[in-house]
């Protein structure tokens, strides 16, 4: 999991892998992504290009395991899509969930997995032959 191959995981890496991973609510997972990725500027706290990158490159960490990872053009593409007609070097909570609400490619599988886990727990009073 470490980029740089010394056998040590960052603490914020390892709680995007576990919030990622958790069973709650994908804005509940998107919130804490951003609290663990934003820095406080004045009386807002924003996420910048570069705590972006990061998050998206220790995500793409999940699906890599499997064969499923993206490159890194597509992390950039990502960065830009997210910062797109934002003048500023950083954004805004509420701009940063609406850009993952929109489901970015580079983290398709986040919702997908959230849709199967929530599926696991439907019960059915139906029976079958």
């Amino acid at each position: 999991f470490p980029r740089s191959r010394t056998g040590y995981v960052k603490t914020r890496s390892a709680a995007a892998v576990l919030i990622s991973l958790s069973r709650d609510t994908l804005l509940a997972k998107y919130r804490a992504f951003f609290q663990f990725y934003a820095v406080p500027d004045g009386k807002e706290t924003l996420i910048t290009r570069s705590a972006l990158r990061s998050l998206l490159r220790d995500l793409n960490q999940i699906p890599a395991i499997v064969g499923e990872g993206c490159t890194l053009s597509c992390v950039e593409i990502a960065i830009h899509d997210c910062f797109h007609g934002v003048l500023n070097a950083a954004i805004v909570e509420e701009k940063f969930l609406s850009w993952l609400r929109s489901e970015p490619a580079v983290l398709l599988w986040l919702p997908t997995c959230y849709g199967l886990s929530a599926m696991e727990m439907v019960s059915h009073q139906a029976r079958c032959r």
